[in-house]
């Protein structure tokens, strides 16, 4: 299977490395509009550089889109109308027509459309969808450090999305109530937010993202009746606390049980399920649709903040 990369920064040259370390796949191109960065990758990876998609379209089954943000739709959607089958990091798009548009053309021609939630594939978060079965109230920190990248979007498009992403997959249902706030600290754009999520099933969810952090936390922890989850995402391991809710001794019927999960390289697994799915015709484990809908409630989250921020005379303090 012929593969490429579109973008050689920080993260697409990662997706360069692990397509071409797989024996069923053939990295055939690194493409970048700075040359000498798609020579460096190229090189590195022992495939070709490219400056553009022209001398290499004809060539290709999958491609990965590794661009900023802004260029997600431009890229992908050509990827899609030559029949190519695209894995576009998170966030999707930066707007839901242009999501729309990508998962109608990859409907249109029965290509696969996955979107790089790469955390779904964290053991600790695996452990999450196959023990959650009824959440009433979630709560999720994701703090980073400030990095001179991904800062052509805000803090909740750049982080937060991943928190979105899971709590839509374990909740299952439509969000009732958005109650957002956030701020700009080192950029223009908000650099930490925090929302309420309140869910039509009577779920809450509670998501704090920042990057301007003096410490990474990646954390989530889960209630439901009966039982609390915990899922440290750096560390990779859970914490589940069971308790027999008829027991006429509720405190000696607590049973805390610790997973500590093995190092696994999860660019690696999602890459593999993007291949698989293409080779097989299987739906991925985060597709087109899964990643509009993360988009879209962020999306929604951004307008609770902007308009937060406008009420408060502080929507352009830098």
């Amino acid at each position: 299977m012929k593969a490429a990369v579109i973008g050689a920064g920080y993260l697409g040259r990662f997706h360069a490395q692990k397509y071409a370390a797989m024996e069923d796949v053939e990295l055939i191109g690194v493409v970048d509009t700075d040359k000498e960065r798609s020579r460096q990758v190229a090189a590195e990876v022992g495939s070709e550089a490219y400056t553009g998609l022209e001398d290499l379209i004809d060539k290709l089954d999958v491609a990965s889109v590794v661009v900023p943000t802004t260029l997600h739709h431009q890229v992908a959607s050509r990827l899609l109308e030559n029949g190519i089958h695209v894995l576009v990091e998170k966030p999707m798009t930066t707007t839901r027509d242009e999501a729309s548009d990508l998962i109608e053309l990859a409907e249109k021609r029965s290509l696969v459309l996955q979107v790089g939630h790469l955390e779904r594939y964290n053991p600790a978060v695996v452990t999450l969808e196959e023990r959650v079965t009824r959440p009433l109230f979630i709560e999720a920190h994701r703090l980073s450090g400030f990095k001179e990248r991904a800062i052509d979007v805000d803090v909740v498009l750049d982080l937060m999305i991943h928190d979105i992403d899971i709590v839509l997959a374990l909740v299952k249902s439509s969000v009732k109530e958005i109650r957002a706030a956030g701020v700009p600290v080192l950029t223009k754009r908000v650099d930490i937010a925090n929302v309420r999520l309140i869910f039509q099933n009577g779920c809450t969810a509670n998501l704090t993202a920042s990057r301007i952090s003096l410490k990474d936390l990646r954390r989530i922890r889960i209630f439901q009746p009966g039982c609390y989850i915990s899922a440290d995402c750096t560390q990779r391991n859970n914490l589940i606390v069971t308790a027999d809710t008829s027991s006429r001794n509720l405190a000696s019927s607590i049973r805390p049980e610790f997973l500590t999960h093995e190092e696994v390289d999860v660019l690696d697994l999602e890459l593999r399920d993007f291949i698989r799915s293409v080779k097989n015709g299987l739906r991925p484990r985060v597709d087109g649709k899964a990643g509009l809908k993360a988009l879209s409630l962020a999306l929604d989250i951004n307008e609770a903040i902007d308009n937060g921020l406008k009420s408060a005379g502080i929507s352009d303090v830098l």
